[in-house]
């Protein structure tokens, strides 16, 4: 351990490691700081789908860029990523007319896609069900990864490569700038660590550190569940699977011609209303289907009313579902679990500047993986006044 630093990020999740990633690739020093013994939170509780595909046109530029870091990585270090495309699958006409605009507005934005017809996606997804799918539309550049074992990949690779400094089971006591200097006292030593810039990229270290901001910051949690089933023997389901739910849900929809229309003759008081949910399929390296996922939303304060349970109801809808949509060789379930992510109600995530050293990044909801490389890029140059 050194005592002073150029940056140091508190969180170790995939928002604050890609900070860290881009002031490494600038020559800075850097310490990040983790609060558990590995990151526990949203990073490695989700699908692990790199979708630039499903955000607006504002962050699919930044998802875009994040898949140009992601593949840059893989190139000399594994960090598990597999580019095997994105794929939407229409169920009736009015999707296949979202589908349809969303091919139009990404050949003007020049974004690969290519629209499948009903045979095209029955040959490419083996036990799609033709009684469900009517198009697909596909998305060549986009990857998985294992969300489970990425991040610390991640670690190791900024370890080893770009000597990052990495405290974990170290909580943050405080967090103050002295004499242009910021001083960040932690658990494991009674010298505080310095350091010319310190960005916050965890809701819990936010919350405790700046406690008053905290409470006027409009965060939100929300909570997903998610299914896996046991290995699927010689079965092979390629990339990230999309359904009509998630063509009715993600931000990229809302900017098709057709999409409030559509949205306005949808059913109010559903059970997939009620829960949020939206079917996605995703095969992982052990041959395992993952499936889910929904959502429950509250504010912080109240993020105990969630509960800590799994609600079976919830998971037994999402599996009804599934299985209109594939015939797989099983449907056994060998693991079920959720997963907290905040997001900011009024603006994309929290960014806020405490003063002209110490920086909040959160709240960056269900873009985490998708989003967080590419805007941490454009994050650090404005914070480390980079041209």
């Amino acid at each position: 351990m050194e005592d002073k630093y150029d940056l140091i990020v508190v969180g170790g999740g995939v928002l604050g490691t890609f900070h860290a990633y881009h002031a490494l690739k600038k020559g800075f020093r850097v310490a990040l700081i983790e609060k558990d013994a590995k990151p526990m939170g949203a990073t490695v509780r989700n699908f692990g789908q790199v979708v630039p595909s499903g955000m607006n046109l504002k962050w699919q530029a930044y998802g875009r860029e994040s898949l140009r870091i992601y593949k840059e990585i893989q190139q000399v270090f594994d960090i598990s990523l597999r580019q095997n495309g994105t794929v939407y699958l229409a169920s009736n006409q009015e999707e296949q007319q979202l589908l349809e605009e969303l091919f139009q507005i990404n050949q003007r934005n020049n974004y690969e896609s290519r629209l499948l017809s009903k045979n095209e996606c029955l040959k490419n997804y083996r036990g799609l069900k033709s009684s469900y799918a009517l198009a697909g539309l596909y998305f060549p550049q986009e990857v998985t990864i294992e969300p489970r074992t990425m991040i610390y990949k991640l670690h190791r690779y900024l370890n080893e490569e770009y000597s990052l400094h990495i405290l974990y089971n170290t909580a943050v006591t405080n967090c103050i700038t002295v004499n242009n200097n910021v001083e960040v006292s932690i658990s494991k030593r009674a010298e505080p660590l310095k350091a010319k810039k310190v960005i916050v990229c965890n809701g819990n270290e936010f919350k405790v550190l700046f406690s008053e901001i905290f409470e006027k910051s409009n965060i939100e949690v929300t909570k997903l569940q998610m299914l896996q089933t046991k290995p699927q023997v010689n079965y092979t389901l390629p990339g990230s699977i999309l359904t009509g739910w998630s063509i009715r849900r993600y931000e990229a929809f809302v900017e098709c011609p057709s999409y409030q229309e559509i949205k306005s003759r949808e059913a109010v008081h559903s059970k997939q209303k009620k829960w949020g949910v939206h079917i996605l399929f995703k095969q992982a390296v052990d041959g395992s289907i993952i499936i889910g996922d929904s959502h429950e939303y509250t504010t912080v304060d109240k993020i105990d009313q969630l509960g800590f349970d799994l609600d079976q109801n919830i998971d037994n809808f999402m599996l009804n579902e599934a299985k209109k949509i594939f015939q797989l060789p099983n449907f056994d379930i060998q693991r079920r679990w959720y997963g907290l992510y905040s997001q900011c109600t009024s603006k994309d995530l929290f960014v806020y500047d405490i003063d002209e050293n110490i920086h909040i990044a959160t709240a960056i909801g269900g873009k985490g993986m998708t989003g967080s490389a590419g805007f941490s890029k454009e994050n650090i140059n404005r914070i480390l006044n980079i041209k």
